[in-house]
């Protein structure tokens, strides 16, 4: 295994995780438990690489009270590897959500900032720089309103031009952007495929983002497992059986899992029985982010992936 890996963090947050024993909309709720820690999909994904033996390093834009308390937070956190901050005039949104005991999680997720073109051009340009030596680019998560339309094409481009792969796992425009600039990997879960392509079935919209240049998709369906379109090429690979708890951030950890394989060298369908067992090992965490090295070994042997 050779290279980094790079992460965009385009949008990223102070994420609030609330736990409580039952959540009752339009009534007092008391909260349990307070966690709260820098996130954004991307950092997520960063943090599951380092934990799976990757190096990271994450490029990220960075502003006002919650800005300063990202940066600081991610300097005390050996765990999500290196960081590139980029300083930006808007302030850093912030994310809550509300985990209760039982039932599904409620998240609110605030808008993040406009970033200026010239703030824009300082994120290519660190995105440039890590990529010096990067064996795989991820961009993951929202954009913020505003961003220009080709601007995930323009990180790809710059990771192919020093040498290094790319996987996106983002929504909307920038996903059929990144199709155009033939990013080496595509994915999104099938509601996202969907609504970006206006598809009305999966096979529609798979089509439709190869002729835009897509090579290879891994698509995500929830329980039902993942979809791998490699070339002519299609396989299943199938969710693991009796996970539950909280999915927040599960994608990200599955597309963290797909990166730390494809790094070390194993084709697309195996790298995507990794995926799968990365995004069963954080769904037993309460905060995203995070997964138990053991759950993930014995996930992965439950799915007939290559062992780390």
């Amino acid at each position: 295994m050779s290279g980094h890996v790079v992460i965009v963090t385009a949008n990223p947050a102070v994420d609030v995780t609330y736990g409580l024993a039952v959540n009752k909309p339009g009534e007092t709720n008391r909260v349990q438990r307070v966690v709260r820690r820098a996130g954004g999909k991307g950092l997520n994904v960063a943090h599951v690489l380092t934990a799976l033996g990757v190096e990271a390093r994450s490029v990220l834009p960075a502003g006002g009270d919650a800005g300063s308390w990202l940066r600081a937070e991610l300097s005390r956190d050996p765990a999500v590897g290196a960081i590139d901050v980029v300083p930006i005039g808007g302030l850093t949104r912030q994310t809550v959500a509300i985990v209760a005991d039982a039932g599904h999680p409620t998240l609110y997720v605030e808008p993040g900032p406009r970033l200026t073109a010239e703030e824009w051009d300082r994120v290519a340009d660190a995105v440039a720089k890590a990529c010096e030596g990067a064996a795989f680019l991820v961009v993951s998560g929202s954009l913020p309103a505003g961003a220009p339309g080709d601007l995930v094409g323009r990180w790809v481009r710059a990771a192919r031009a020093r040498g290094a792969r790319s996987l996106v796992d983002c929504s909307g425009p920038a996903l059929v952007a990144s199709a155009e600039a033939e990013a080496d990997i595509i994915k999104p879960n099938e509601a996202e495929l969907l609504a970006a392509t206006g598809a009305a079935t999966l096979e529609a919209g798979v089509a439709q983002l190869r002729r835009c240049g897509a090579g290879r998709l891994v698509v995500s369906r929830g329980a039902e497992g993942l979809l791998v379109f490699d070339g002519e090429a299609r396989a299943l690979v199938p969710a693991v059986p009796g996970v539950t708890g909280n999915p927040t951030g599960a994608g990200d950890a599955a597309a963290a899992g797909l990166v730390a394989a494809l790094v070390r060298g194993y084709p697309l369908e195996a790298a995507a029985r990794w995926a799968g067992a990365a995004g069963a090992a954080a769904v037993r965490q309460p905060v995203a982010g995070v997964i138990d090295t053991a759950d993930f070994d014995a996930y992965v042997e439950a799915l007939g992936g290559p062992r780390r």
